[in-house]
């Protein structure tokens, strides 16, 4: 049972683009997730994000110039959220 519960308590978080483990030295979180650095794309364009310094729109990232800017600027939808940490 002790090796059981070790198990559990060591499990490594899933990248959401992936699916695969993410282990700490390659993790970076951002809209809630733990992601691989190099999976942090923009939805359309597909370049490598930052985290903080991306635009959201229903749980995915995007680039803020020119995707997010171009698909949900001021015309935009009401469930759009810019995302930036500090």
């Amino acid at each position: 049972h002790l090796q059981e519960h070790t198990h559990k308590r060591n499990k490594m978080p899933k990248c959401p683009s992936c699916d695969k483990e993410v282990y700490f030295a390659e993790r970076v979180s951002s809209l809630g997730k733990d992601w691989h650095r190099p999976c942090l794309k923009c939805e359309k364009c597909r370049k490598t994000l930052s985290a903080g310094s991306h635009a959201e729109h229903d749980g995915k990232p995007y680039c803020n110039n020119p995707c997010y800017s171009a698909m949900f600027g001021p015309k935009g939808a009401a469930s759009t959220h810019l995302f930036l940490e500090l």
